[in-house]
């Protein structure tokens, strides 16, 4: 199951769930264990895990009981994704990036991390004390990788709050602002004028409930000729 980033966020809200998750990413748990870490009950326990099983982020399976008791349900972390929300002014940027599974590098690692992957790839186990090691080179690339996004997120961000005095001089009307926003938002990607001056109108007018006007010579969509 594909959960996108509305949903993620909803699910992603309560921190019942949240501490649910942190616990489930270190190893598989019962209901029971969370319900005595978490200090919560362990029927409400039960419905957060409903909850995150329906949306893909866990799953389930019986695991007989070493004590030699009836089998119980054990949980584990279904799901590899991140979330990045990017907001201010001149800045929105809503992102759900779902992380493949397994292990998949394809080019992708810095140029210095190469001798980790060296460290890692030809071993079944790790000590914790090598792991350690090779944990504290990748949490220090991530933070550069993090250093480095903020920077461009600010350039991106100082980019579009300069060319804001362009689209008020250039555009007299808001749809056509609009449009300028929607082509500066996918500069990379083939622009269909004609099919996003459309979705720009249907959104306008459903968002707003309110009629949409234009010159006489502005075609309008069929579905504002009724």
């Amino acid at each position: 199951m594909v959960v996108g980033f509305d949903e993620s966020l909803s699910i992603l809200e309560n921190p019942t769930r949240r501490s649910i998750l942190r616990h489930l990413v270190k190893e598989p748990h019962y209901p029971l264990q969370l319900s005595e870490l978490l200090d919560v009950s362990q029927q409400a326990v039960v419905k957060h895990l409903k909850v995150l099983e329906e949306a893909g982020f866990v799953d389930s399976e019986m695991k007989k009981s070493d004590k030699g008791g009836p089998p119980k349900k054990v949980y584990r972390v279904n799901q590899s994704f991140s979330i990045r929300l990017d907001l201010g002014p001149d800045l929105f940027r809503a992102e759900h990036r779902k992380m493949p599974r397994g292990v998949s590098f394809s080019g992708g690692l810095p140029d210095n991390l190469e001798s980790v992957l060296g460290k890692i790839s030809s071993r079944k186990s790790l000590p914790i004390v090598d792991a350690m090691g090779i944990l504290s080179e990748l949490d220090a690339a991530l933070e550069s990788v993090d250093r480095q996004r903020d920077s461009i997120i600010a350039l991106h961000q100082q980019v579009m709050h300069k060319v804001s005095p362009s689209l008020e001089r250039g555009f007299e009307s808001y749809e056509e602002r609009q449009l300028a926003h929607a082509m500066m938002r996918n500069p990379r990607r083939p622009l269909d004028l004609d099919a996003l001056r459309e979705k720009l109108m249907r959104d306008f007018a459903t968002n707003s409930g309110s009629f949409v006007s234009g010159r006489e010579s502005m075609p309008l969509p069929w579905w504002m000729a009724k």
